[in-house]
């Protein structure tokens, strides 16, 4: 029972310590210094501001800070050299966004082995865990911008006075430039499924070899 009761504890002091460091990172965001951006997404008919620097096709991409489902710190840089897809969501535990990062985690199966996909959201990590295990959610890497904002800052994409991320698509190439972006312009509305996926492919081509080639590799063995 004391055993039971230590643990009990530990797990409520880790808990406490994690929304601390939430608590103080949210105080310490300045919405006021970042740059605006009134004219790309419409919410309800309406265009919305996104707070941070926008980002364009073939610039180097940003280097972000979001965490994972512990709280742990991850970085863009930890992906170098790779094929990256980012799918940005306000809210999983929304329609839409839930469709869409379903549907990503199916795509994982389709695309080659030399890629990684991430989802960011501004849902606490605790959400996130939650709704990945409810809806078999494995493939993919799930991250919370919610501590920092920093990626939502670094690309452009925080709504302002809501505190969430805007519906988007970045990829990024192995050489860490910009290949690819889509901020929806309307934030009920899915992404572009098809061409975010037909240039993923198309930076990661899946090798193919004619018969002969697989014959040389089998005799190289």
């Amino acid at each position: 029972m004391k055993l039971s009761n230590s643990l009990l504890s530990l797990s409520l002091l880790l808990t406490l310590n994690s929304f601390s460091i939430f608590t103080v990172s949210a105080n310490s965001f300045h919405e006021d210094k970042l740059q605006q951006t009134t004219d790309l997404v419409k919410a309800n008919n309406k265009f919305v501001t996104l707070l941070g620097t926008q980002v364009d096709v073939g610039q180097k991409a940003p280097d972000f800070k979001v965490v994972n489902g512990s709280f742990v710190p991850v970085t863009l840089a930890k992906f170098s050299g790779k094929n990256v897809l980012i799918s940005v969501v306000p809210s999983l535990d929304t329609g839409v966004c839930s469709l869409q990062t379903k549907r990503f985690n199916e795509e994982v199966a389709n695309l080659p082995q030399n890629i990684v996909m991430l989802t960011i959201s501004n849902d606490l990590p605790f959400a996130q865990k939650r709704f990945c295990k409810a809806e078999n959610i494995d493939k993919l890497h799930v991250f919370s911008d919610s501590v920092w904002r920093d990626f939502g800052a670094n690309y452009g994409l925080l709504i302002k006075d809501m505190g969430l991320l805007t519906r988007a698509i970045f990829i990024i190439d192995s050489s860490g430039k910009i290949a690819y972006k889509e901020i929806v312009a309307n934030i009920s509305k899915h992404p572009d499924y098809e061409l975010a996926l037909s240039t993923m492919k198309a930076l990661s081509p899946i090798e193919t070899l004619s018969n002969e080639e697989i014959q040389e590799k089998a005799a190289e063995k």
